[in-house]
């Protein structure tokens, strides 16, 4: 275990915290399972229609879908390129090529 430890720490960069690392974009663009409507933001609102709302066509940042949505296009993803899901973990994928193991 502490080989792997020592691996990170030769990987790691200066200038880049990999513990404070943020990717705002991460849970964008993810397909929602469920239709979601959300109230007119502050600057964005019609003036027309002040109480109408908007009906979400993908997963926002802050969003309570927006992991699975993220999971969710992952997964696929990982499928699509030959991963299997573990059984016990399903967020650990697995791809074996010959005596080699991806995690």
């Amino acid at each position: 275990m502490q080989e792997e430890l020592h691996e990170f720490e030769r990987l790691e960069e200066e200038g880049i915290d990999f513990e404070e690392s943020f990717a705002p974009t991460a849970f964008l663009n993810g397909n929602l399972r469920e239709e979601v409507y959300v109230s007119q933001p502050n600057g964005f609102v019609d003036a027309d229609n002040p109480n109408h709302v908007y009906k979400l066509k993908k997963a926002l940042y802050g969003l309570k879908q927006a992991p699975r949505a993220w999971y969710d296009m992952l997964s696929l993803f990982l499928l699509y390129q030959d991963f299997s899901k573990g059984s016990v973990d399903p967020t650990l994928f697995i791809r074996r090529n010959g005596n080699d193991l991806l995690l």
